[in-house]
């Protein structure tokens, strides 16, 4: 069993490879090949998490190099459960993507890039999952960056390409910090394995665990998009196209809160800095649902949800007890389903719309009801309305909290329930405004182009009310001279009042996915409750690892 470990990081990579070489000759091929793939990552992913609930922890040891010199790869409970509800979302994203036609400009192209780029995205994030060491996770980090920057700029428009460079500095500069800290910690230790840590850090002077420890979770917060380090995030998400962003922002600042839960569970227990974790979640939960508060786009609505309910996660891993970690582990878990389920939504909405500026929008619930239960559904989910998996988190961090009894931990059951009233606030604002008041004039009709082919910055920063489709003659431009067509129909994003079956059937697939966290929420439970059990003692972990 622990030889099918390193599959989940292999098996992207080596698709990667026959992706590039078919590229845009065998178009539909090289789309089998991206679902095979992650299918399989999602069987395999489920066989791990079961294997580790029932045996422990997994290890393996790349070219049978023991600690420190090898790569050492770890499946337990919590990276199998992350690597399982991960593979499964972007399984379903990639489905999404394949309806809107994200691959239509490869064809044009000298290498087709959104499936090779995809399939690394998702390598990285199962390297992150599955890193033994500090530095095979920065080794994640440094994938999903990679394939990160190519994601958020396809298309290459003016508005991607700025927020794009915005995501890349940022991220340059969170991994100047992490192999800042990465060196402190193997010069103090003479390790970089997470086993090896776990008993040597307790050796160093508590000045400079601190010191490391704070340069860690600078890095995973920045990640993590946890205040006041996610200013970035709202102008960063919301330019990419719908899975992109979906994806993004669903998945990748989990991987933050996983290395968080990660590090501060094995490397520093004992929750020296408990307070401060809660002082910074309770900020990201007002700051954050207040800023969504402001917005009137969709998407930038969402990208303040999700600075805010980050505060959650990192509620339950400042408490650091156990009913705490379990209620956080069931809460990210929850919110990478519904966070991209919202996204995707975002997309259909924009698709049917041809905007997502809510005061521009209406009347889709009477002319699209499927995409009003689509959005009602994970809407709720979202604002933590019994019983769905977002209250049952919620719940669970709240009882910690009273269970705690502390100053903070009171503070953060007062912010939490405000939160969420708050965030039900702006979801049914969000209601009101797209699907339940009337279709306001000159809201686009079908036909509407929201993102045209030609390569000219004017097209593309020209917006929906500029560029109108033509039927199936092309698509003229209102700026263009009279008679002079573009070629290219098929590299446009054209409104359409029937929205793609692939498209709606991913999303309706993620919408399942959240719902099951509800109908087996005991199971669920119960099986973070043993999650957070083993991280707290820490003992399974390092005898897997060490051999001891």
């Amino acid at each position: 069993m622990n030889a099918l470990v390193p599959l989940p990081v292999l098996l992207p990579l080596c698709a990667t490879g026959l992706s590039l070489a078919f590229g845009t000759r065998l178009g539909r091929f090289q789309r089998f090949i991206s679902v095979a793939v992650l299918t399989a990552v999602t069987a395999l992913s489920v066989i791990l998490m079961i294997a580790a609930d029932r045996q422990g922890p997994l290890s393996v040891h790349l070219g049978d190099f023991a600690p420190p010199l090898g790569i050492t790869l770890v499946a337990d409970r919590l990276s199998g459960l992350m690597l399982t509800v991960s593979s499964a979302i972007t399984l379903c994203v990639l489905v999404y993507s394949l309806g809107q036609g994200m691959t239509d400009r490869d064809k044009e192209t000298p290498l087709a890039v959104f499936h090779p780029a995809y399939l690394i995205l998702v390598a990285g994030v199962s390297c992150t999952f599955l890193a033994g060491d500090l530095v095979n996770l920065y080794v994640g980090f440094e994938i999903m960056l990679v394939a990160s920057f190519v994601l958020l700029t396809l298309g290459g428009t003016g508005p991607r390409m700025r927020a794009g460079s915005t995501y890349v500095i940022i991220s340059l500069f969170s991994s100047m910090l992490f192999l800042t800290a990465i060196a402190m910690t193997y010069a103090a230790t003479g390790t970089a394995n997470f086993a090896q840590l776990a008993g040597r850090l307790a050796d160093l002077p508590i000045g400079v665990q601190t010191l490391i420890q704070a340069l860690l979770l600078t890095v995973f917060a920045i990640k993590a998009a946890v205040f006041p380090l996610a200013a970035w995030l709202p102008d960063s998400y919301p330019t990419a196209p719908a899975p992109v962003t979906a994806v993004f922002a669903g998945l990748l600042t989990k991987v933050g809160v996983y290395c968080m839960l990660r590090t501060e569970t094995l490397l520093f227990p004992g929750n020296r800095i408990g307070d401060l974790l809660m002082a910074i979640a309770l900020a990201s939960m007002v700051i954050g649902i207040l800023g969504a508060v402001a917005q009137t786009d969709l998407k930038r609505l969402l990208s303040f949800t999700l600075i805010s309910h980050i505060g959650y996660m990192v509620f339950g891993i400042g408490l650091a007890t156990r009913e705490a970690y379990g209620g956080a582990i069931v809460y990210v878990a929850h919110h990478i389903t519904v966070q991209t389920t919202l996204f995707l939504v975002a997309g259909l909405i924009e698709r049917r719309g041809g905007t997502t500026e809510l005061t521009r929008l209406g009347g889709l619930a009477r002319a699209a009801p499927m995409l009003a239960v689509l959005f009602f559904v994970p809407a709720m989910n979202l604002a933590g309305i019994p019983p769905l998996s977002g209250f049952i988190g919620k719940l669970g961090l709240m009882r910690a909290g009273v269970a705690d009894g502390g100053g903070w931990a009171w503070l953060l059951v007062a912010g939490s329930a405000a939160t969420s009233l708050l965030t039900l606030y702006v979801v049914a604002k969000v209601w009101n405004l797209a699907f339940w008041r009337a279709a306001p004039p000159g809201q686009a009709a079908a036909g509407t182009v929201l993102e045209s082919g030609d390569d000219s910055d004017d097209d593309a920063d020209a917006g929906p009310d500029r560029i109108r489709g033509t039927g199936d003659e092309g698509i003229a431009p209102a700026h263009r001279p009279a008679g002079q067509a573009v070629a290219a129909t098929l590299r446009a994003v054209i409104t359409t009042s029937r929205l793609p079956r692939p498209m709606v059937a991913a999303t309706a697939a993620t919408i399942a996915i959240g719902l099951s966290f509800t109908v087996f929420a005991d199971p669920l439970t119960a099986f973070t409750d043993r999650t957070a059990t083993e991280l707290l003692q820490r003992t399974p972990y390092v005898q897997e690892v060490l051999g001891r």
